[in-house]
């Protein structure tokens, strides 16, 4: 078992070249937009999944997978060089979806800022329109934040007066 602050040095090593040929050494136009955002070595430093990420479409996605793949023995020599361990992990490339997922987030929370805003200003209208016969919202979009918590809270001394009715065993 090796331990993990060596580990997480070697990371960092393998890390740093690996960028470092994916950005200036590797002369692929395949790979565009290319962030490698972490690296994982195993215990026995045989292997290692370094994850990226691209700015781009789908297509652009496996373009540059299948570039990185092809370029995988290149990078592993040059990683190999730094390293100055008796074995060189192999390299596989995992794409990261989280900086995409992070994107998207970023971009609901951006969206509700701006609804919040605009009914503020009362350029929109928070009324109880879309409720139904139950009081409660068919559309998620149209919840603002006062309804949703006293929803909650509904729901919530409902279940507690449903547990001091049951008899306790």
């Amino acid at each position: 078992m090796t331990n993990p602050r060596t580990i997480a040095r070697l990371e960092s090593r393998i890390l740093e070249r690996a960028a470092h040929c994916v950005e200036f050494e590797l002369a692929d136009p395949r790979i565009t937009l290319v962030t490698l955002t972490g690296c994982e070595l195993t215990n026995d430093l045989a292997s290692v999944r370094i994850k990226y990420s691209v700015m781009g479409s789908d297509a652009d996605q496996r373009r540059t997978h299948r570039a990185l793949e092809d370029a995988a023995g290149f990078v592993q020599r040059q990683v190999g060089r730094v390293l100055r361990t008796r074995r060189i992990p192999r390299i596989t490339w995992i794409f990261d979806e989280s900086v995409r997922l992070a994107a998207e987030m970023d971009a609901a929370i951006r969206a509700a800022i701006a609804r919040d805003e605009a009914i503020k200003s009362g350029a929109i209208e928070d009324s109880d329109a879309d409720a139904d016969e139950d009081g409660v919202w068919s559309d998620p979009d149209h919840l603002d934040a006062r309804t949703a918590d006293q929803l909650a809270e509904d729901e919530y001394q409902e279940f507690l007066d449903e547990r001091r009715d049951e008899p306790a065993d």
